[in-house]
């Protein structure tokens, strides 16, 4: 039986359709959603929240953990339940690595996997058509048979920041992802598209863009390119006056890298290198593809080249197998490279991996414990850092108001990501976009430094 496209009481006030939007997981997953979003207004859909009643959800689904997928499969139930004659569409990793188990579920009227987000148009009209569930699933993703994905934004949900997907999947198979298998093997964006949209982003009063991928230290392996001269080239567009990079592969900080990206000033001293475990041991049954040894070398020639860079890293609590030795090997390794910021996650099960599969899994409560003392050091290490800037003369690209103790101040970013405030004046504008300058005084919240300008 076919199913209304439209439910009635959804319709706007000039008759468009009306879309809503949830995005799950990484930042990857966040530009594609907005890639989508534009997609949709350009094929005449109204955007509305996804609290509210539409036509039609999409959920854009991640499936990094077992909690991911749970996740998105609770996101594709809230959906229906929200509107029952809406058309449900499930895009992502999740839909790419368990294809079967959404069929099973029903729930979803439209399942696109990975690297076809670019048909969601298409594939709704054809369910517009004929009324009847739609698949677009590859089986395989990269194996050569599949080229980069090309999907393109003139604007963002943010209007200072936005990010740029140069590159997709990965060919590193640690042994506790799934993402390999949902995102496929490396695909690099072409040079001059990722040049285009930058200056797109720039017309369009963009200041700061963050690159970013699946894998982007492997940006070029496919294609004969390379990460530093698509930096070089980013740099040389007009109207961008910061580049941020996502997250690094600890074996890409070589000394060329470092000293080459020193002389470009818009790259901003903030670098993410993944680390996962402080352990050697631990790192070699994650199959991780480097030692502490090489990673502490990268952070010195970061620190080397950069005045007072902020490293931050991925730390993983409870990785199977890991001994009470092994954890504080990991703990003294932290506490001695010392970082920005530690983004800790308690091991979660990924049925599909290696690693899911290894008996000797620690127990909640042991993943739990070592989890909370990973997140004191982490703060402990982050206002350090934070606290450090006190005293010294930086530039913060402001965003947004913010009110603090009955004054009014605009906030914003440092180029290391410290977050810093001025004071508003009177007859002060919209300060969205506006650099200014001036010497970080004082905290003035857990994570907000007072900024007294020149």
């Amino acid at each position: 039986m076919k199913k209304a496209f439209v439910a009635a009481d959804t319709a706007g006030v000039d008759g468009r359709k009306k879309a809503a939007l949830h995005n799950l997981g990484c930042k990857v997953n966040a530009y594609e959603t907005q890639a989508m979003q534009q997609m949709l207004l350009e094929a005449g859909y109204e955007i509305v929240p996804f609290t509210e009643s539409a036509d039609v959800y999409v959920i854009n689904t991640c499936s990094v953990t077992g909690i991911a997928d749970r996740k998105s499969r609770q996101m594709l139930h809230r959906a229906r339940k929200r509107n029952p004659h809406a058309v449900i569409v499930g895009v992502g990793c999740y839909v790419q690595t368990k294809e079967e188990e959404i069929l099973a579920d029903g729930v979803a009227d439209i399942i696109i996997g990975n690297n076809r987000k670019h048909l969601l148009p298409s594939l709704l009209a054809e369910y517009e058509k004929s009324g009847r569930k739609v698949k677009d699933v590859p089986e395989a993703i990269g194996d050569g048979r599949e080229e980069y994905e090309e999907l393109y934004l003139a604007r963002t949900a943010e209007h200072t920041r936005a990010f740029l997907k140069v590159q997709d999947g990965c060919n590193q198979f640690c042994s506790y992802c799934i993402i390999p298998y949902a995102r496929g093997r490396v695909r690099s964006r072409r040079e001059e598209d990722v040049i285009a949209e930058t200056a797109r982003l720039a017309e369009n009063g963009y200041r700061e863009v963050v690159l970013t991928g699946i894998h982007l230290s492997s940006y070029g392996v496919d294609s004969g390119g390379n990460l530093l001269r698509l930096i070089e080239q980013v740099h040389a567009v007009e109207g961008i006056r910061r580049i941020r990079l996502g997250s690094l592969e600890p074996r890409i900080v070589t000394e060329e890298f470092v000293r080459r990206l020193s002389g470009l000033p818009k790259v901003c001293p903030h670098f993410h290198l993944s680390l996962q475990s402080g352990c050697d041991t631990v790192l070699k049954r994650m199959n991780r593809h480097y030692s502490t040894a090489e990673y502490e070398r990268g952070c010195a020639l970061l620190r080397r080249y950069f005045s007072c860079p902020a490293i931050t890293t991925d730390v993983i609590a409870g990785f199977p197998g890991e001994t009470e030795a092994e954890f504080e090997e990991t703990m003294a390794y932290l506490s001695q490279i010392r970082f920005y910021e530690m983004h800790i996650f308690k091991y979660s099960k990924r049925e599909g991996t290696r690693a899911a599969a290894e008996k000797n899994q620690v127990p909640e409560p042991v993943k739990a414990a070592r989890s909370a003392r990973l997140l004191a050091l982490a703060e402990e290490m982050s206002k350090e850092y934070r606290d450090a800037w006190i005293g010294k003369e930086t530039e913060v690209l402001l965003e947004e108001g913010f009110s603090f103790q009955g004054e009014e101040y605009f906030m914003g970013f440092t180029a290391e990501y410290v977050k810093a405030a001025v004071k508003r004046k009177t007859g002060d504008g919209n300060p969205e976009n506006r650099f200014v300058r001036g010497r970080l005084e004082k905290q003035l919240t857990d994570d907000v430094y007072l900024l007294v300008e020149f």
